[in-house]
């Protein structure tokens, strides 16, 4: 469901209400520059924004994003990566308390052969602690299974919807494809902030295709990828946590789209950049049939 621009993004209340169009397509937007600092003050005319080629009108436009945010954090705790549960532990109970509001949600996702459901969306930081202090690991890795139950989840949601999944990316068991998880994403609006493990840095050991699975899902749905083995798993979750509070909304009612299609694309540019100075972040498309749900 989409906001409309009589929904007031700015309540600061437990409970937002906010209003519903089923027409509005919702983008969240991150720019940073080529050296990788976010990019603030940018204006509405800086994009340009086209729907399968069809240049859009841009019909709402905020410089911050304070939209309630519902965020699952997807933690795998398989053999693979089950070396730094510890370090899992204590960096997303210090990631909670640092960008918990009391309008945000935050849920958790245990990964190994299934995907446990820890803790339901709440505010509730007790709640939240005690599933962390819950994560178990061993076992396999239902990766793909965890991004697609994730997203349907945050799916039910108003506001801003992430899943952040903390993997090596490694699925090894047989369940949902890389298709149908980046389809669920992208279906319920869930950007993905992949934060990458890598157990083993020789080249042989590692699973470079679960790697650049969770760079792609990133970039497909306008979230971003840290390899924690470069600056920490604080670090990574850091990172997440500016990312999402420093990202631009906007939102634009399609026209002009070409009859029978059900998967449009969402081009959007700073025209007057040159085409290396900005690296712009957003979800790459979306299913008409989505927006009815």
């Amino acid at each position: 469901m989409a906001l409309t621009p009589s929904s007031n993004p700015y309540l600061g209340a437990q409970d937002v209400t906010l209003h519903a169009d089923v027409n509005l397509v919702n983008v969240f937007v991150d720019v940073t520059d080529r050296h990788g600092a976010i990019v603030g003050g940018l204006t509405r005319d800086d994009f340009s924004l086209a729907e399968d080629g069809r240049a859009q009108q841009i019909a709402i436009f905020e410089r911050q994003s304070d939209l309630p945010l519902n965020l699952t954090l997807a933690i795998d705790t398989s053999g693979s990566v089950a070396k730094d549960l510890a370090d899992e532990q204590y960096a997303a109970r210090r990631f909670v308390h640092t960008i918990l509001r009391p309008q945000d949600r935050i849920g958790l996702l245990d990964i190994t052969s299934a995907v446990s459901e820890l803790t339901p969306l709440t505010n509730n930081v007790s709640k939240i602690e005690r599933g962390i202090a819950g994560l178990r690991g061993g076992g396999g890795t239902a990766f793909y299974d965890a991004i697609v139950l994730g997203s349907k989840q945050l799916g039910h949601r108003h506001g801003r919807k992430a899943l952040i999944v903390v993997s090596d990316g490694d699925d090894t068991v047989k369940g949902a494809t890389y298709a149908q998880a980046l389809e669920q994403a992208l279906r319920n609006e869930v950007m993905i902030y992949s934060l990458i493990d890598v157990p083993i840095e020789s080249s042989a050991g590692r699973d470079l295709r679960g790697e650049h699975a969770l760079i792609a899902l990133a970039e497909e749905t306008g979230g971003k990828s840290f390899y924690i083995s470069a600056h920490g798993l604080n670090k990574a979750f850091a990172k997440v946590g500016e990312a999402l509070r420093t990202q631009y909304f906007l939102a634009y009612y399609p026209h002009n789209q070409e009859p029978g299609t059900n998967f449009h694309r969402i081009q959007l540019i700073i025209p007057k950049a040159e085409a290396d100075h900005y690296n712009i972040r957003y979800r790459t498309g979306y299913y008409t049939d989505s927006l009815a749900q």
